[in-house]
């Protein structure tokens, strides 16, 4: 369990004071894929650095599994960091030591294995990871998507309880991406390891994460259920990075081929649905419930992590009570809609 509780954090230059972060808190569960999304310059950088204090914050606490990291001494904080891994970014390896090396450094450091416990680690790290033939390979051959699994070997090499993902994915191409966050995701399932991981885009939650926040001038501005948030979100802020991006994304789509003409009976919804309402024909019930005629414009179906969803773009024609009664139906099936146009 990590939780963290009125943290905040904030950097002075001269007279002038940036807050950062402002009044953070969050609870983690053991085995959870927390994910924070936001975009640039939102403090989700300086959150993760807070989490195994790389950053100290000026007040609050980080709680993990009932140590508050904040108020224990610095040999004590050393101990508890050897129970945190970090991926980077720009994946942070050495490129003069090899593969094998750059996995091991963790445990050298350490200074208290022997090289039969290293050897052992690093090869059954390499082989969690899918590198068993990279031991002697240097950095600078391999792929980025090769140099992220090394990093993420490392990471692993103590057996943390907790990783930490620092923009993971946001270098790598689309492919790349989907390999690392299904290994992330196996990773998680295997080892019951805690992820906490950052990220400004929304497929990396919709992939792997089991409840997300939404992190906007340093603070929590929503969190909840990854589907929940994806699908339907309740703050304005939120609904602006997620359900009107996506909306106006779908508009944008079907305006080249569409032309769509506004009147008292026309509107244009977005459905959203999960669970076993996925397999439901949906349309057809409320077609024939509400007696309306409807157009689909877009539709998607997919998983948020194991969870299937499906979202629809349809043209509804119809009247008041003709709506009222689909509304009706929709909540019925545990559909959620919204009128965008």
């Amino acid at each position: 369990m990590i939780k963290i509780e009125n943290l905040s954090k904030s950097y002075r230059h001269k007279k002038a004071t940036n807050q950062v972060l402002e009044n953070i808190n969050l609870e983690v569960e053991a085995g959870q894929v927390f994910g924070i999304i936001g975009k640039s310059g939102a403090g989700k950088s300086t959150l993760l650095k807070c989490m195994n204090l790389l950053e100290k914050p000026d007040c609050g606490k980080i709680i993990i599994d009932g140590v508050d990291l904040t108020q224990i001494s610095a040999q004590e904080l050393r101990k508890e960091r050897q129970q945190i891994g970090v991926i980077f970014q720009h994946f942070n390896l050495l490129n003069s030591k090899s593969i094998f090396s750059n996995v091991a450094l963790p445990l050298t450091l350490q200074g208290n294995h022997s090289r039969a416990e290293i050897k052992h680690a690093v090869d059954e790290m390499l082989a969690l990871v899918g590198l068993s033939d990279f031991a002697n390979k240097y950095p600078a051959s391999l792929s980025g998507g090769q140099k992220q699994r090394v990093g993420i070997a490392r990471a692993l090499i103590t057996k943390p309880k907790l990783l930490l993902s620092d923009e993971a994915t946001s270098a790598l191409d689309p492919q790349t991406t989907s390999s690392i966050l299904e290994l992330l995701l196996e990773i998680n399932q295997k080892l019951n390891i805690t992820i906490f991981l950052i990220t400004h885009e929304l497929e990396v939650v919709r992939k792997i994460c089991d409840k997300v926040a939404v992190i906007d001038g340093g603070r929590i501005i929503e969190q909840g259920n990854a589907f929940d948030i994806l699908l339907h979100p309740k703050e304005a802020l939120t609904r602006k990075l997620i359900i009107e991006e996506e909306s106006d994304k779908y508009l944008e789509q079907v305006k080249h081929f569409y032309k769509f003409e506004k009147s008292s009976n026309k509107h244009i919804l977005l459905l959203s649905f999960v669970g076993e309402a996925t397999y439901q024909p949906i349309l057809n019930i409320i077609s024939k419930g509400a007696d309306i005629e409807f157009s689909i414009l877009r539709g998607e179906l997919g998983r948020i992590k194991n969870m299937p969803f499906g979202q629809l773009l349809i043209e509804f024609e119809g009247d008041e009570q003709q709506l009222t009664k689909a509304g009706n139906i929709m909540r019925e099936l545990n559909v959620h809609y919204e009128i965008v146009h």
